[in-house]
């Protein structure tokens, strides 16, 4: 049974604010369609690789900790759970898990999640990270965004619906990195992506994009002068999100290519329809 603890929850179980929920329950309970991927098809995907995915959890709550580590131990992943920042920052220093779990506070550093985000993204800009925190606000969300993150999602969330999250994003990192007898490269214009390595280079100078950022870069690349709707974007880079936080990682990829190249304008907005890539 998986402890979480949803926004606005009242008194109950043992704990205030936190709920108990039976999530094979309610697994079984859901409709056909009702998630991205069935219970046969995780369980496959996280338990055929030759070496289980490594899942790393930074959240300071211990039972709810637990929780989480036992519903992704039961699926097949290896775990490791850590408290605070500077346990998972001298942890991270020695080797990266193959995802990463935060909390945004950690403690009594209310802050610590988007601390160690940050640190994490310097240290490798393709680890996807998701925050799993209790903070719902659209400035706690964006704010995550823009350090780098590839998810963000609140605590009222469902295992069902979690678990198929990071099972998105393993699950294009693993294509990624799939061995091929010759790498994919979309190029236009000054625009190099390399489909294997997951890298982007403008003007031959590499852009350290999140893996979610690189598929939407993709999508709009890819056919040139065409406007992509948001939801097209979301679709593309196989997450759930709303109109503001597609906005926002939009935002933060133009900020890295600028950072390459002051002048680079090549994502043009399309004022209430989406975005457009422009080769000029």
């Amino acid at each position: 049974m998986l402890l979480f603890k949803p926004a606005g929850v009242a008194k109950c179980g043992p704990k205030k604010g936190i709920a108990r929920i039976n999530y094979d329950e309610l697994w079984q309970a859901l409709e056909p369609g009702a998630v991205l991927w069935n219970h046969a098809a995780i369980y496959s995907f996280c338990s055929c690789a030759a070496m289980p995915h490594h899942i790393a959890i930074v959240e300071d709550e211990a039972s709810i900790a637990a929780n989480y580590r036992d519903a992704l131990q039961r699926r097949g992943f290896k775990v490791s759970l850590y408290r605070d920042r500077q346990g998972a920052t001298e942890a991270f220093a020695r080797q990266l898990p193959d995802l990463a779990i935060i909390d945004v506070g950690l403690g009594d550093d209310i802050e610590g999640g988007f601390d160690l985000c940050r640190e994490l993204r310097s240290q490798s800009p393709e680890l996807p990270i998701v925050f799993l925190t209790a903070r719902d606000s659209e400035l706690d969300i964006i704010s995550g965004l823009r350090l780098g993150a590839d998810d963000y999602l609140t605590k009222d969330i469902s295992q069902a619906h979690m678990l198929a999250r990071i099972v998105a994003l393993l699950r294009r990192v693993q294509a990624l990195r799939a061995p091929v007898n010759e790498e994919h490269l979309v190029e236009q214009g000054n625009l190099s992506l390399n489909l294997e390595r997951l890298s982007a280079h403008w003007r031959e100078e590499t852009v350290d994009l999140t893996v979610t950022e690189f598929w939407i870069v993709h999508a709009l690349a890819r056919h040139p002068g065409h406007v992509k709707k948001r939801q097209q974007l979301m679709d593309a880079a196989s997450v759930v999100l709303d109109d503001n936080t597609i906005t926002s990682h939009v935002k933060r990829i133009r900020r890295k290519f600028q950072a390459v190249d002051p002048a680079f304008d090549a994502i043009e907005t399309a004022y209430g329809l989406g975005y457009r890539w422009s080769n000029h």
